[in-house]
């Protein structure tokens, strides 16, 4: 058995790095953009959407107070598969619960329980990526494991719905097409948790609860990152940087589907899920490399303002469109530069966010400042969908566009002493 672990414990990363990370976007996206299109095909209004979808961030926000429990009790292998098991279940009942005559509040509940599941997995996964991996196979894996996740969200948000869309104009009927789809999704984990099984080493660091380490530090852990300094700064940025692009992602869906006679561009399902899951991911993961060759060449400290610029300024081609309602063509071509932008600023953003993970805390402090992450992408989407409501798509993309204002100018009071080497 000794032996089996020791050979196990030195697979290359090629086997299981892709599948680690395709397995934790697939949740991701299809609990906090995908539900979006599913209850707008459904017929469920604007602000009930970005409501209560928006509430689904909440596991990704408070993470923070479990990821301790993840490190220190069973091993992070063991978290990984239990957690997948988990989530074919979730996707398989929020599949059939579609069905039912009164089938919002199941599958919002359905999903939440996804949603923890996921955040649960993503502190198992990222915990079991930085101790399976050494320091070298760390950088080296960092854009791959970014590259895979973003496949899953292209799969997600892309040929699910995609594929959800062209069933429903073939069945015609709308709850059993998404059924099949994420009943397509949790077959997938399926798959992936067989092949886990097999595939996933088992590191020496990944052990399990010891009796003589009695207790967790979680008040330690706790303490230790709001003690950084500056700390009232980086927390302004983290919740802050994206608070323009939040208030935009829960419309964007809507938006695209939304008749032109109610300020939408009339867009079917399946192009929606070409134009924002497939062409708008391949410009996300694109601008994610170049915004991560930009940083490793010339510096967080010097890049991240004109990378913020190149998140935010973008958000104007939404103003465009809503006033003139272009042709499929051009709103492809908007969104994906949208995207690309959108990726370059992602990037300096999560690379600050790692800068700030520090030892012996690694995974509980990264898994603080995603949480607090979800929590600014969480809030403005609560009032996101009222606010549209009450003035209309191009009033509120102009509203986003404001906002951006805020984010940006948090980057000039973060810390970037030695402490912080960017």
């Amino acid at each position: 058995m000794e032996a089996t672990r020791k050979k196990a414990s030195i697979r290359h990363p090629w086997t299981f790095i892709p599948t680690l990370y395709f397995a934790q976007g697939i949740p991701y996206i299809l609990i906090n953009s995908v539900s979006v299109i599913i209850y707008k095909n459904l017929g469920i209004a604007n602000a009930t959407i970005a409501f209560w979808t928006s509430l689904l961030y909440l596991p990704w926000v408070i993470k923070m107070f479990w990821s301790p429990v993840v490190e220190w009790y069973a091993t992070k292998r063991q978290w990984i598969l239990v957690t997948q098991l988990a989530m074919m279940g979730c996707l398989l009942l929020a599949a059939l619960s579609l069905n039912l005559e009164n089938f919002f509040f199941p599958s919002l509940i359905i999903f939440t329980l996804g949603a923890f599941i996921s955040a649960t997995y993503d502190i198992a996964a990222d915990g079991f990526y930085l101790i399976a991996l050494n320091p070298e196979q760390q950088a080296v894996f960092a854009g791959i494991r970014t590259v895979f996740y973003r496949g899953a969200v292209i799969f997600g948000s892309g040929f699910l719905v995609f594929f959800a869309g062209t069933l429903a104009e073939k069945l015609g009927n709308i709850s059993l097409s998404w059924t099949y789809s994420l009943g397509l999704a949790a077959v997938i984990f399926g798959v992936i948790y067989l092949y886990h099984q097999f595939s996933l080493p088992y590191p020496i660091e990944d052990h399990t609860f010891k009796k003589a380490q009695s207790k967790i530090p979680f008040v330690e852990i706790i303490t230790s990152y709001f003690q950084q300094p500056k700390i009232a700064s980086i927390i302004a940025f983290i919740l802050l940087y994206r608070f323009g692009e939040a208030m935009l992602l829960k419309l964007v869906s809507p938006f695209l589907l939304d008749k032109p006679e109610a300020g939408g561009l009339g867009l079917s399902t399946a192009e929606v899920g070409l134009v924002y899951g497939t062409f708008g991911v391949l410009a996300l993961i694109i601008g994610g490399i170049l915004g991560g060759i930009i940083v490793a060449k010339y510096g967080l400290r010097k890049t991240i303002l004109p990378l913020a610029l190149a998140l935010h300024l973008p958000n104007l081609f939404y103003v465009y469109m809503a006033a003139t309602q272009p042709p499929l063509s051009v709103v492809l071509l908007l969104v994906a530069l949208e995207q690309f932008g959108y990726g370059m600023g992602l990037t300096a953003f999560m690379v600050y966010l790692m800068k700030i993970a520090k030892e012996p805390y690694q995974t509980s402090f990264y898994a603080i400042s995603t949480g607090i992450m979800a929590l600014g992408m969480m809030i403005p989407g609560l009032i996101s969908g009222y606010l549209q409501q009450e003035i209309g798509y191009k009033a509120f993309f102009i509203v986003v566009c404001g906002l951006a204002v805020v984010g940006i100018a948090t980057i000039f009071f973060l810390p970037w002493d030695e402490e912080i080497k960017a």
